[in-house]
């Protein structure tokens, strides 16, 4: 099972599991608490007043509250299947779906209260706060997830990806080239439509000398007063002598 005393002992694999490192976790930690605490004190996770204190009862795997952080983090950076996210997390499939719909608003209204949430509006990202602290040097990329097959004929044209061979959902994502903080994050649309295609509609705007690096799906997306390049793959080195 996974836990947060055993993970952060090992910080390169604590940071690909939740995409923070262990320093980043302890500064969200708190607030994410603080949150928690606020909203199922007094209540129930259906919404009933408590008749005993919080934490009474018998106890479920995630009692710490770093775990319940880790848990929703693990999940927000890999996005398994719930399934697979129980059995990480030593629980059955329901009482993980359970846990990430009590555990998501808390996140992101912990985030929202850190300051540490994406632009979600492409047209307000060159005012971000985010650019009085980081360079405007930016990379634009496309994130495909699959989902359920839809049920509806017109949504499963829609959702079908062509790239990656099933149903997806899809979000554009902008991030700093050099800390890989994720500045802009956009409206998750179906999976079908081309990246470029996307970015277009999303009418983004640019911090004054902003760079960005971009893939071949955007080619020919030259948002103005922007230079766009691509970035080089690193070459294998060979293993010939």
């Amino acid at each position: 099972m996974l836990t947060y005393h055993e993970l952060k002992k090992n910080p390169k694999a604590f940071l690909s599991a939740t995409g923070h490192t262990v320093e980043e976790f302890e500064y969200m930690l708190p607030e994410f608490s603080q949150c928690y605490q606020k909203k199922y004190s007094k209540v129930t996770i259906t919404g009933e007043g408590r008749q005993r204190q919080a934490g009474g009862g018998r106890k479920g795997n995630l009692v710490q509250m770093a775990d319940k952080l880790l848990f929703i983090l693990v999940y927000q950076k890999t996005y398994p299947l719930q399934t697979m996210q129980g059995l990480q997390f030593d629980m059955g499939q329901s009482t993980a779906n359970d846990w990430i719909h009590r555990l998501l608003p808390i996140l992101q209204e912990s985030l929202s209260n850190l300051g540490m949430t994406p632009e979600r509006d492409g047209a307000a990202l060159a005012e971000s706060a985010w650019f009085q602290e980081l360079s405007a040097d930016l990379l634009l990329d496309g994130s495909e997830r699959e989902r359920q097959r839809p049920q509806d004929k017109q949504a499963q044209t829609d959702h079908y990806s062509g790239k990656k061979g099933t149903h997806t959902d899809k979000n554009l994502l902008i991030s700093h080239a050099e800390s890989g903080q994720v500045l802009y994050l956009s409206p998750t649309e179906p999976g079908h439509i081309h990246d470029k295609k996307l970015a277009d509609e999303q009418a983004i705007t640019y911090p004054a000398g902003a760079t960005l690096g971009k893939d071949t799906g955007f080619q020919g997306y030259e948002p103005k007063a922007v230079i766009t390049y691509q970035p080089k793959k690193s070459k294998r080195q060979s293993t010939n002598h």
